[in-house]
């Protein structure tokens, strides 16, 4: 096993969280109290059980050019990140909190769609339909703050991203689709 004095690249593994690797083929199975993920790695990862660590080596599953010989390190992080990310996705549920700020800016459920379809109100001459994929769920409160949440973090920063994306915070007034601790930096007006 490959000796490495960098503790980024060594995962500690939780005490209930399983870990399946398959070396000849290279995939990590996560299985935690919520689900179960697999991940194809470019890297070779050496589990230890009696520790509870997986440590992330510099050695490629298969042949590369000189060219990504010279990226490894930045492979060897962005491969220890995505086996954290997998860890989290598979033992916490996860989420991101939106508030509509704003004289009329509302969100609805559309009815026949059994909660698949959201409405929303943000001062436009016209209203804003939304269709929920099917990895996120979504909670309205108050009809002014949303409520997402799942196991994917892509798939919930992804779809908040484009909630968001609609109305974005003015730097004025303020008003928009904010994310939950969010605090815009209100401009001064001209001054007459």
């Amino acid at each position: 096993m490959e000796k490495t004095h960098n503790n980024k690249y060594i995962i500690k593994i939780p005490s209930h969280i399983t870990i399946l690797y398959l070396s000849d083929k290279n995939i990590l199975t996560v299985i935690g109290p919520l689900k179960r993920k697999s991940l194809k790695l470019e890297l070779k990862v050496f589990v230890s059980e009696d520790q509870k660590t997986i440590v992330v080596s510099s050695e490629p599953c298969s042949k590369i050019s000189n060219k990504q010989k010279k990226n490894i390190n930045a492979l060897k992080g962005t491969t220890a990140a995505l086996i954290k990310q997998v860890i989290l996705e598979t033992s916490y549920l996860l989420y991101q909190k939106l508030k509509f700020v704003g004289i009329g800016y509302r969100t609805f459920d559309v009815d026949n769609f059994e909660n698949r379809l959201l409405m929303f109100r943000l001062g436009y001459s016209h209203p804003i339909f939304f269709k929920i994929n099917e990895e996120a769920k979504i909670f309205c409160l108050k009809r002014i703050k949303l409520f997402i949440y799942g196991n994917s973090y892509q798939n919930i920063t992804q779809t908040a991203a484009l909630i968001r994306s609609y109305k974005k915070p003015e730097p004025y007034k303020g008003k928009g689709i904010l994310y939950e601790n969010e605090k815009i930096n209100i401009k001064e007006g001209k001054k007459v």
